[in-house]
């Protein structure tokens, strides 16, 4: 008699015996618990991976945890089904290379005969772009807030380096690495028992946070930033700039004066949101007369309490090396 789980999407029997093929069209469909049985059958594999090359210890489980993220956001445009084995395993062996060279500057390793082109999707619109979308947006709303936070620093925002989180969150790197770990461990875990109850989608939420951002910003670059703070903004918020100053309300109005005073005006190209966590990235646009005025980008970490921000932290990513 075969194996077999509930299918996490369509509420029927999944037969784990299924070949790696069937298993990739069913996960490509949408279903987490399809994806999870993958996971399982391939894990041993990619744990050989990358103790091969790392030895026993975190970093290798890190490897592997890792490819298990990326197998989430990229399952949907594997190329070749059949192999999602090797796939799997060369994306360990690239995490655990890149480890050992040193510290990573971009969020997941790919392998190289999957590289996407330079058009290619941010890592949030090629997960929304996936059927799983609404499982993987549930599991990580379940996380804690600070593993929450450091989960969608690392893979969905331009501050992905491990020292850029670090400097976000004011926490040494090695919490950062801790909480990646048990956020990585939590996701993994939850493919693993099939995750069979249907989740909202969470597409709405998500173009309602869009819509906000913009006319946020619209607002703020017409002059009226201080009306966007006082209506969504705590009067007690706290804005922390990593190695410059902290303060409340006024600071973050100042500064925003200060730099529309200056010729420099702001546009939305980035929302992330899971509960209580909201990130926004823009560009930064310099005046003509003074290209060099302001880094290239920002990203506004957003901790909120019943939908007012109670705690924003305003850093510059450093872009990472290609």
């Amino acid at each position: 008699m075969s194996r077999s789980v509930q299918n996490g999407r369509f509420g029927e029997e999944l037969d784990v015996t299924q070949g790696d093929a069937e298993l990739v069209a069913l996960a490509q469909a949408g279903d987490a618990a399809a994806l999870g049985a993958l996971l399982t059958r391939h894990e041993a594999g990619m744990r050989a991976v990358a103790l091969g090359v790392l030895g026993y210890g975190p970093d290798a489980e890190d490897a592997v945890q890792d490819a298990m993220v990326t197998a989430l956001r990229r399952i949907g445009e594997v190329r070749n089904p059949a192999a999602v084995g090797p796939w799997l395993r060369t994306i360990v062996r690239n995490n655990a290379r890149t480890t050992r060279r040193g510290p990573r500057t971009l969020p997941v390793a790919e392998p190289e005969w999957f590289a996407q082109p330079a058009t290619s999707p941010t890592p949030e619109e090629a997960l929304d772009s996936g059927a799983l979308r609404d499982w993987v947006w549930h599991a990580i709303g379940e996380l804690s807030e600070p593993d929450r936070l450091v989960t969608l620093l690392r893979y969905f925002s331009d501050a992905s380096s491990y020292e850029q989180i670090a400097t976000v969150c004011g926490v040494p790197v090695g919490t950062v690495r801790s909480r990646l770990s048990h956020a990585r461990r939590a996701l993994a875990g939850g493919l693993r028992t099939a995750a069979t109850t249907a989740h909202a989608d969470v597409s709405a939420a998500g173009d309602a946070r869009w819509r906000e951002g913009r006319d946020m910003i619209a607002t703020a670059m017409r002059g009226d930033f201080d009306r966007v703070v006082h209506e969504s903004w705590w009067p007690h918020a706290e804005m922390v700039v990593p190695g410059g100053p902290r303060g409340g309300r006024d600071l973050a109005i100042r500064g925003m004066t200060t730099d529309l005073e200056a010729g420099v005006r702001q546009r939305l190209r980035n929302v992330v949101a899971s509960g209580d966590v909201l990130i926004w990235e823009t560009d930064l646009i310099s005046p003509p007369d003074d290209p060099e005025h302001c880094p290239p980008g920002a990203l506004w970490l957003q901790q909120l309490h019943r939908g007012r921000v109670r705690r924003i932290t305003l850093f510059h990513p450093v872009p990472a090396l290609v």
